[in-house]
């Protein structure tokens, strides 16, 4: 894979960014579509689709804006929920000056500002990139890697992480979890409802009625479910590839991002973190229990650090 260019790489997660918030507030208002039309073709009344479509239309000013509020605090929180899932806490200059240097010095070669640095008390080696702008961006890494790794392979980590920063890939990140937790919301609902509560509507008869209309919501939700997370795939192994290149452009010194990778393979796993949204911002994630091959491995976050490796000593050849 060739390097395409920082800017340009800005530029396509830009207009990626902009089409995901399209595609995701879409497949809402399809799923809520689809139950409005199912729902009215089940039923004993006789059918017609204008109903459907003013009932949809009735519809969309509630669905926007419950979406848009979910949203905003979801993007606008999610620095605390990141640094709190990961059990993190800040990296002083006085603790470590070896990583604060590392990074400044590298920030000063780019003109970009210092984001902040956190530290995860684990003796796995990893690290990941947070934040939606200057005030929040953070560099997370655990204490395994810092106390791991040489200096030039724990830069070659960090030049990887500023590259997700620089990219806007932590903000494409954020964007599409967000909407991933929406459907998984849903479905969550869903099925307590159905199991512990009443099922819901004006016109149902019997309390079955209302049971398969949430199993008709359960569904809906599985399905754009499903397909919110071929969006999200979509991106997220490209981005791993991309962020290796921009750390080698920072650098100059691919092997030693390639050796810092080789070190990580294996010991990545942070077992006190259990949120699977965190795993896809780690540099890399490895299920502990590897298997030939499951269906999981279809929606694999990040590619397999051996064509990483190689892809790294490639360019190393190449320069």
């Amino acid at each position: 894979m060739k390097y395409v260019g920082l800017q340009q790489q800005i530029t396509s997660n830009n207009r990626k960014s902009v089409l995901l918030l399209l595609l995701f507030p879409i497949l809402v208002l399809v799923m809520v579509y689809a139950f409005s039309f199912i729902i009215h073709f089940s039923s004993d009344y006789p059918y017609s689709l204008d109903i459907v479509n003013q009932d949809f239309i009735s519809t969309i000013p509630f669905v926007l804006i419950g979406v848009g509020i979910w949203f905003v605090i979801a993007y606008f929180s999610n620095s605390a929920i990141i640094n709190r899932a990961a059990q993190s806490h800040t990296l002083s200059r006085k603790e470590n000056m070896r990583v604060y240097n590392l990074t400044e010095n590298l920030c000063m070669s780019i003109g970009m500002k210092m984001p902040k640095l956190r530290i995860i008390e684990s003796d796995a080696l990893n690290a990941f990139a947070s934040g939606i702008n200057q005030k929040t961006f953070t560099i997370t890494l655990t204490r395994g890697i810092i106390n791991t790794l040489d200096d030039d392979e724990l830069e070659g980590v960090i030049a990887h992480e500023l590259t997700h920063i620089r990219n806007s890939d932590v903000k494409l990140l954020i964007v599409s979890v967000i909407f991933v937790g929406i459907f998984s919301f849903v479905m969550q609902i869903a099925s307590r409802s159905l199991f512990y509560g009443n099922a819901f509507g004006r016109n149902r008869k019997k309390d079955k009625d209302g049971g398969i209309a949430l199993i008709i919501i359960m569904l809906l939700a599985a399905i754009a479910y499903f397909l919110s997370l071929i969006f999200k795939m979509a991106l997220s192994r490209k981005r791993e590839y991309m962020a290796d290149a921009g750390a080698v452009e920072l650098t100059r010194r691919p092997l030693a991002l390639a050796n810092a990778l080789q070190k990580i393979s294996g010991n990545s796993h942070i077992e006190k973190v259990k949120s699977k949204d965190m795993q896809e911002m780690y540099i890399d994630y490895t299920p502990p229990k590897k298997r030939s091959f499951s269906f999981s491995s279809l929606f694999a976050t990040h590619p397999p650090i051996e064509k990483r490796i190689q892809y790294l000593q490639q360019l190393y050849e190449g320069m």
